[in-house]
């Protein structure tokens, strides 16, 4: 079993692929219908890891609470959080995606609670408390700010965009829900199926659920449009997505309580405003950095060792190594 330095790294690295692709997934979305680029997505994870498929030599059989734990894990995690981040980052922005998934660490932390029966530290709620305080923060200073999202006040055509915005809003709470629903799903899975394997199973799933929608839209899509440059971040889109980021956060999961590896997503919003202003040309100002300050505070505060604890946690009885 890895150490648990190395699997708050695994947690951290792969919020920050996460982010990454939230932004990006912006240009992509406007050349790709969303269901086709769901669609190309699992299909390019697909032919990436099929040798993930293998059943590890430690693992037990799967069981049809497993079968369902993975059914599920795609269904919230892959498949709707996809379809609802895309549709929600086209539109608003990179940087209103990371306000509104600040609160992926409270809704972790309270369903490890509720499902998993986690006991959570004071330590670990007040982590919560700083990541969401931290990008409500950044919330307050965009709306003092709205000249950030280049909108035209005052104008019919700003006003239409407003309520396209709002839908947007609701769109990226849904996915926070649905990322959220997804960490705690891995914790359970970990103690049965390898990382590895748990990757290349729920982008099975995914591929599955997205396949009639995708067969749709490319029957009617011009691909030829397409330029080289956007092909290749559909690839990094792809691999980053479904195959790197998810067998990193299943990888930590096997060693940190899922509530207390919850408080890492809040790295998924950081990086996605920090992809939009150096990728996509998005801004933020001052009292932003500071915001972004404390919801990084919130993962040293998480990740501190306690006084007295152990160097290696507690193997879980029929959890296999990977």
């Amino acid at each position: 079993m890895i150490s648990r330095p190395i699997a708050y790294a695994c947690l951290a690295l792969s919020m920050t692929l996460v982010g990454s692709y939230v932004a990006l997934s912006k240009p992509l979305a406007a050349t790709f219908p969303v269901f086709l680029l769901a669609w190309l997505r699992f299909g390019i994870g697909v032919v990436a890891m099929p040798h993930w498929l293998r059943k590890g030599p430690e693992e037990p059989p799967m069981t049809r609470q497993t079968r369902a734990l993975l059914f599920l894990q795609s269904f919230f995690g892959n498949f709707l959080f996809t379809i609802c981040m895309i549709s929600g980052v086209s539109l608003t922005s990179a940087t209103s995606a990371g306000v509104i998934m600040a609160s992926i660490p409270a809704c972790v932390a309270v369903m490890s609670w509720v499902f998993l029966r986690e006991h959570i530290a004071t330590r670990t709620w007040v982590a919560v408390v700083c990541a969401v305080l931290g990008i409500a923060l950044f919330s307050i200073a965009k709306v003092q700010h709205p000249e950030l999202d280049g909108a035209a006040a005052g104008s019919s055509g700003a006003r239409g965009a407003g309520h396209l915005e709002w839908i947007g809003y609701a769109l990226l709470v849904a996915a926070s829900l649905c990322e959220a629903a997804y960490s705690v799903i891995g914790k359970k899975l970990t103690g049965a199926l390898g990382p590895k394997r748990i990757t290349s199973l729920i982008n099975l799933w995914g591929f599955a659920l997205a396949t009639p929608f995708g067969l749709h839209y490319a029957t009617r899509f011009d691909f030829a449009a397409v330029p080289g440059t956007i092909w290749l971040l559909l690839l990094f889109y792809a691999l980053a997505a479904c195959m790197w980021s998810v067998w990193l956060w299943m990888t930590g999961l096997k060693v940190v309580p899922a509530a207390q590896g919850g408080v890492f997503t809040v790295l998924l919003p950081v990086s996605a405003a920090l992809f939009g202003v150096l990728v996509l040309g998005e801004s933020f100002t001052g009292m932003q950095l500071v915001a972004f300050g404390i919801a990084l505070a919130s993962v040293v505060l998480a990740t501190l060792p306690s006084r007295g604890a152990p160097a290696q946690p507690k193997r879980i009885p029929g959890e296999g190594s990977h």
